[in-house]
């Protein structure tokens, strides 16, 4: 599985301009609700503030994925948004996030949502694939980036 199976290619910001960990996730949601056909924003958003309350998807190294199953969508989707300035997301490292991947997945999803939370966490392992995605300076660079990263860790 790849991010660029499930990630929308207009669900992409290389300069969130939210301050808080509710305002990426309504942030997120609204780049994804554009182009992907899902329905119902505030159900999505209270979904995934309800996964963040049983424990942060801030899992360190400047990085959250915030992930939620919904009934709302028919496939999985997925957003991708950095932040200039860092924001305070809960993370286990008590650091600053920078790198957000939101990922929606249907109720009866369990495989697909899994793979994919493990395919963006093996990426993102990466330094210098962290770094490229922190520093592009528009949607356009980050989806190169995205995609060069995909095909070449396949």
């Amino acid at each position: 599985m790849r991010i660029l199976d499930f990630l929308n290619d207009k669900a992409v910001s290389a300069n969130l301009t939210a301050g808080d960990k509710k305002g990426v996730i309504v942030e997120l949601i609204k780049l994804l609700m554009s182009d992907s056909g899902a329905k119902d924003r505030e159900s999505m958003v209270k979904a995934l503030l309800e996964r963040e309350s049983l424990g942060s998807t801030g899992i360190g190294q400047s990085i959250a994925i915030p992930h939620a199953k919904s009934d709302k969508v028919r496939k999985m989707i997925g957003a991708i948004g950095i932040s200039k300035k860092g924001i305070d997301f809960d993370a286990l490292d008590g650091e600053p996030v920078f790198i957000f991947f939101l990922l929606l997945a249907p109720m009866d999803s369990a495989g697909p949502h899994l793979k994919a939370l493990a395919r963006i966490s093996r990426l993102l392992r990466n330094k210098y694939f962290r770094d490229s995605l922190k520093n592009a300076s528009d949607e356009k660079t980050l989806l190169k980036i995205i995609k060069q990263e995909d095909e070449a860790r396949d």
